[in-house]
């Protein structure tokens, strides 16, 4: 696995980490595992709620200092004519 992009959103209030976690997926290619790291305690049930809506794996959750971690890696797009998953 190569190395995951990070995204540190410590220090903001919901709904930002989730907003960052979702343009860094946005930018990123198929397939690639993006590190949130934030301290809102809502993430704990934000971040975990987008990545399923959204069709992503949530990969891992961990506490880390003074915050979260979330592991997830962004699901390959859709191809033409295919529905994302609901």
């Amino acid at each position: 696995m190569s190395q995951p992009i990070t995204v540190d959103a410590r220090g903001h209030r919901c709904p930002v980490p989730t907003l960052r976690l979702r343009r860094a997926l946005e930018a990123a290619a198929d397939g690639a595992v993006v590190r949130l790291l934030a301290d809102d305690p809502m993430a704990r049930i934000d971040v975990p709620l987008f990545v399923r809506e959204a069709g992503h794996e949530l990969i891992e959750t961990e506490a880390a200092d003074a915050g979260l971690s979330f592991l997830v890696r962004k699901r390959a797009s859709p191809c033409d004519g295919e529905q994302p998953p609901a």
